[in-house]
C-alpha cells in the first residue's frame, strides 16, 4: 500500500506532471510565472486545493448524483479557493496583488477538476490525497523553474536575489512572448531527460 502511495506520488511528480508532460494548466502557467515566487506561490496554492478537494470528491462520491457530480465537484473546489484566497489576501497581501485574478481561477483550472474526474471519484481518500499532492508538487516545480528562468534571463534576480545586474538581462523574459519560450525550451529539456531515464 505504501509502495503505491510513493508511486502515485512520483507519478504527479514526473510522468504525468501537469506543465512539461499533460501541458494543462497553461494559463497561470504563463501569466504567473514572472518571478520564481510567482509561480511557487500559485504551484502552493493550487497543490492545497487539489489535496483538499480530492479527499473530499473521494470521501463523498457515493452521495453525489451523476446529474450534478460536475456542480457538485466546482462547488467543493471553490470552496477551498475562497479559502486560499481569503487567507492569502489577509496575510500575504503583495503576493495576492500579484497574482490578482488567478487565485480564483484556480476554481476552473482543469487540472483540479480533472483529477477530481478521473482519479479522487474511483479511488479511496489516501490515494486521492497522495495523488493531489504528487500532481501539484508537479504543478508547483513547473512553475517555479518556468518563474526562475524567466525572472533569471529577464532581470537578473532569482527569488528577488540580484546575481548579475539587470541591463544584462532580456526585456522578452519578463513579457508573455518570453514565457512561451522558456516554456518550449523547458519542455524539451524535460523531454529529453525523461528520454535517457526510460
Amino acid at each position: 500500500m505504501k509502495n503505491n502511495n510513493v508511486k502515485i506520488l512520483l507519478n504527479g511528480i514526473i510522468r504525468e506532471n501537469p506543465i512539461f508532460v499533460l501541458l494543462l494548466g497553461m494559463c497561470p502557467a504563463l501569466g504567473t510565472t514572472s518571478s520564481a515566487l510567482n509561480g511557487l506561490a500559485m504551484g502552493l496554492a493550487t497543490t492545497f486545493v487539489l489535496i483538499c478537494s480530492n479527499m473530499v470528491v473521494a470521501s463523498l462520491k457515493r452521495f453525489i448524483p451523476d446529474q450534478v457530480r460536475i456542480p457538485g465537484f466546482i462547488v467543493i473546489i471553490a470552496t477551498f479557493v475562497t479559502l486560499v484566497q481569503m487567507s492569502m489576501e489577509a496575510y500575504l497581501p503583495a503576493l495576492y496583488d500579484s497574482l490578482g485574478l488567478f487565485i480564483p481561477l484556480i476554481v476552473v483550472n482543469c487540472i483540479v477538476l480533472g483529477r477530481a474526474e478521473s482519479f479522487a471519484t474511483k479511488n479511496r481518500i489516501t490515494p486521492s490525497l497522495f495523488d493531489g499532492l504528487g500532481i501539484g508538487f508537479g504543478f508547483t516545480l513547473g512553475l517555479t523553474l518556468l518563474g526562475a528562468v524567466r525572472e533569471l534571463l529577464g532581470t537578473g534576480k532569482l527569488f528577488e536575489i540580484t546575481l548579475f545586474p539587470e541591463e544584462f538581462g532580456s526585456l522578452i523574459f519578463v513579457l508573455a512572448p518570453g514565457a512561451f519560450i522558456a516554456l518550449g525550451y523547458l519542455i524539451v529539456i524535460v523531454n529529453k531527460i525523461t528520454e535517457k531515464k526510460s
